[in-house]
């Protein structure tokens, strides 16, 4: 990505994929939303992942970039991805697909191993559940030689680390994510927010340490404070050289952090370095 944001412009990045970063930042959506705009060199038509905000201006841009859109996938149903979802549908006439039945429009939904074949393209369903439980990724792997890509909505970001957005979010799911998208090894990254990033693997293997560590220190808070520490409680411990603003994400990832760790009715604590079992051996961030 340039040094320099260029909001509710089309961006190449690869020879199949093109962004449109919605001119909606904040703490939560960093820099904006990635709107991909997908095809094959030389088809006529595009495939839409993740329309962005309910924006005029952004659906106007995405539109005109794509000229004609086949389909439109959702990532996940959170509202800075899904929001312009009916709006696009009702401008260009593409069905809407996600794994949430709620936000499909005009044809069936996506599944775990489905393809979707549009553009030119195949694109390949991947259920990675753990940010939300609706979460998946899209894998791309051209057979011109071109190396796979992977678009990861918000299991995976260009910079920082992702909540857990307990309690539709789950860890134990959203490690098994991590683990399977550190099999794609060299596979770019074409993320929900920020830059893409070259090393898919790579990635996932630094979010998985980094979920390791925060595992320990709230299994450390925990030992500290007591086993009915309250999440806040832990927020304050864990988390205080972070923003403030990024408390609530904060809190919500150590709800789920908790969840985790204490296992069974009884609430045992489940050691944190059990993480490790997952195949996982930071990135900024609150989670």
């Amino acid at each position: 990505m340039t040094s320099e944001l260029q909001y509710e412009q089309l961006r190449s990045v690869t020879p199949w994929a093109a962004v449109v970063l919605a001119a909606n930042p904040g703490p939560m959506t960093l820099s904006g939303t990635n709107t991909w705009v997908l095809r094959a060199p030389r088809s006529e038509g595009a495939i839409v992942v993740d329309p962005g905000p309910d924006d005029p201006t952004h659906l106007a841009t995405v539109a005109a970039g794509a000229s004609r859109v086949d389909a439109i996938l959702l990532t996940h149903g959170h509202m800075d991805h899904s929001a312009g979802a009916a709006a696009l549908h009702e401008l260009t006439g593409a069905p809407v697909r996600a794994l949430d039945p709620r936000h499909n429009l005009g044809d069936e939904g996506l599944a775990d191993g489905a393809v979707v074949s549009a553009a030119g393209l195949e694109l390949r369903v991947w259920a990675t559940p753990g940010h939300t439980a609706d979460s998946l990724s899209f894998l791309l792997d051209p057979e011109d030689g071109t190396a796979a890509m992977v678009l990861t909505g918000d299991t995976i970001l260009g910079e920082g680390t992702t909540v857990v957005a307990y309690p539709d979010g789950n860890l134990a799911d959203y490690l098994a994510s991590l683990a399977r998208l550190e099999e794609l090894g060299a596979a770019t990254v074409l993320p929900g927010h920020g830059p893409e990033l070259s090393s898919a693997g790579e990635v996932a293997t630094a979010y998985l340490a980094h979920r390791e560590k925060r595992l320990a220190e709230v299994s450390a808070a925990l030992t500290a404070l007591g086993p009915d520490a309250t999440a806040g409680a832990i927020v304050e411990r864990v988390y205080a050289d972070v923003d403030r603003a990024l408390w609530p994400a904060a809190e919500l990832s150590v709800r789920a952090q908790l969840a985790y760790l204490r296992r069974g009715s009884g609430g045992e604590l489940r050691p944190a370095g059990m993480i490790s079992e997952l195949g996982g051996s930071a990135v900024r961030g609150p989670e």
